[in-house]
């Protein structure tokens, strides 16, 4: 069976069936029935060997496991639909472009310093650029190298472990963060599947039972990720201290994005929290949990498994979460034999980029949120990004696109774009916002049915509101030019 070009998957699917999809993601959001399931659920079905998950939460650190999936019903865009699309699509005209972007370009509302670019993504042209290797400040758009390099790391289907493991005296045991941003403290959790502290509590206690054990003093070890904990900028409700064990992102109520205060130490607070569980379930601790090193080598009582790294993805582009942005650079960094560190990330970010092929001069990557201002980043990188992941050959970089708010239904987007832009519902884009700082990169269909990658950065914005009115313009002129 012929190749199907995932951007040809993701134009027609984008088309055909965005009322469908976009109900979906609005409801759950795309880490739990959004467009990378469909992509996946569909090419399984074409090639009917099934592979989807129907199975829901494994439960248990069971990884989860393939099922059949059933033929398919959209036949209209199957294998020969794309085929027939394919031939009869014409090479997009990068003049028309340049004369519709460089007057909206020029708008006083982007700032006294903005570059564009826009590429192809199946054939790599670039349609449009305007100072595509000026490094500027990203602001969030910076979560697509992150997604990227730690996809390249670790892989989609890759889970962070969190364990509880004996100490080192009797009657001791310690609870060990590996670094999972969706670790969860709630009995059931708020954003899709995750570790489950409860679980884990459960399964610890269970363990301890089994071996005779009535009482244990409670340690915790947060030692994997190391140098500051705090973000340059400082205490800020954007972001929880940088710790490989948290909960809830430190979150003291029911929010699951946005700015919030954050208490003052996750680690511990998880650690109390999980006590607490223990003694709902039977078993008696003594004390306040402490900080405390897991033996080397200690077997596991008890392990929970974290949502999927390409489900992180998703989630950290979709709600522009800091919080798992930071955690997935420091994963890259410990996959890439680096300290779990800013410094460290920093280092196998780049690295991993370059990995892909991508020029990363001029480039810095001082955190993975976009938080501080020493990021830097070329819109000729983030729009070659954006087409990378939409490379046939590298799927394991798909999530970077899936996990793309949509104009005018979902995330950061939801709000921009909407009604009769002809931006709505097919534009996909990350956004990046600091003061005097706007940023927006991500993919489109144009008319024709082609993806199509673009960024746009700026600097020295007087007004955030009409910037980003700008940068909103240039997206739906993009989708609508061909």
């Amino acid at each position: 069976m012929p190749l199907v070009k995932t951007w040809q998957l993701i134009a027609v699917s984008a088309v055909a069936g965005l009322a469908l999809s976009v109900a979906a993601v609005a409801a759950a959001g795309p880490w739990d029935s959004g467009q990378r399931k469909a992509e996946r659920d569909r090419a399984a079905s074409w090639g009917l060997t099934g592979g989807a998950d129907h199975d829901g939460d494994a439960g248990g650190g069971r990884e989860p496991q393939a099922a059949p999936s059933a033929p398919g019903v959209l036949s209209a865009i199957g294998p020969a639909a794309l085929r027939k699309a394919d031939a009869g699509a014409a090479p997009a005209g990068s003049g028309r472009l340049a004369d519709v972007l460089r007057p909206l370009l020029a708008d006083p509302a982007l700032g006294t310093v903005r570059t564009a670019s826009v590429i192809d993504t199946a054939t790599g042209q670039v349609l449009f650029e305007s100072g595509p290797r000026e490094p500027m400040t990203p602001a969030s758009t910076i979560k697509i190298a992150t997604a990227a390099a730690a996809l390249s790391a670790l892989g989609p289907e890759h889970r962070i472990r969190t364990t509880v493991t004996p100490g080192a005296g009797p009657g001791e045991i310690v609870l060990v963060g590996g670094g999972d941003p969706s670790l969860t403290a709630k009995k059931k959790s708020p954003a899709g599947s995750g570790g489950s502290l409860v679980a884990l509590a459960a399964d610890a206690a269970q363990a301890l039972k089994a071996a005779g054990t009535a009482a244990v003093r409670l340690g915790y070890d947060d030692t994997l990720f190391t140098g500051p904990a705090r973000h340059p900028i400082g205490d800020n409700p954007n972001i929880a201290l940088i710790t490989s064990l948290a909960a809830d992102e430190g979150r003291p109520d029911d929010s699951t994005s946005g700015p919030v205060e954050r208490v003052e130490d996750p680690a511990l607070e998880t650690a109390r929290t999980f006590a607490a569980l223990l003694r709902e379930r039977g078993v008696t601790v003594t004390g306040d949990p402490a900080r405390a090193k897991a033996p080397a080598g200690a077997q596991p009582l008890a392990t929970t498994l974290s949502t999927p790294l390409g489900g992180l993805v998703e989630r950290m582009l979709t709600n522009s979460d800091n919080d798992i942005a930071e955690v997935l650079a420091r994963q890259t960094a410990l996959a890439s034999g680096q300290p779990a560190s800013f410094e460290g990330a920093e280092r196998a970010v780049t690295d991993r980029l370059t990995a892909l092929g991508l020029d990363t001069a001029g480039a810095r990557f001082a955190d993975g949120s976009g938080l501080g201002r020493a990021d830097k980043a070329t819109t000729g990188l983030l729009a070659g990004l954006l087409a990378k992941a939409a490379d046939p050959q590298r799927p394991e970089l798909r999530p970077v696109l899936t996990g793309l708010p949509v104009a005018g239904f979902t995330g950061t987007l939801r709000s921009r774009n909407v009604g009769t832009s002809p931006a709505a519902g097919l534009v996909r884009a990350k956004t990046g916002t600091l003061s005097g700082v706007n940023s927006l990169a991500g993919t489109v269909v144009d008319p024709s049915g082609r993806l199509l990658a673009f960024a746009f950065l700026t600097a020295n914005t007087p007004d955030p509101g009409a910037a980003e009115k700008g940068l909103d313009k240039l997206a739906a002129a993009v989708a609508r030019a061909s």
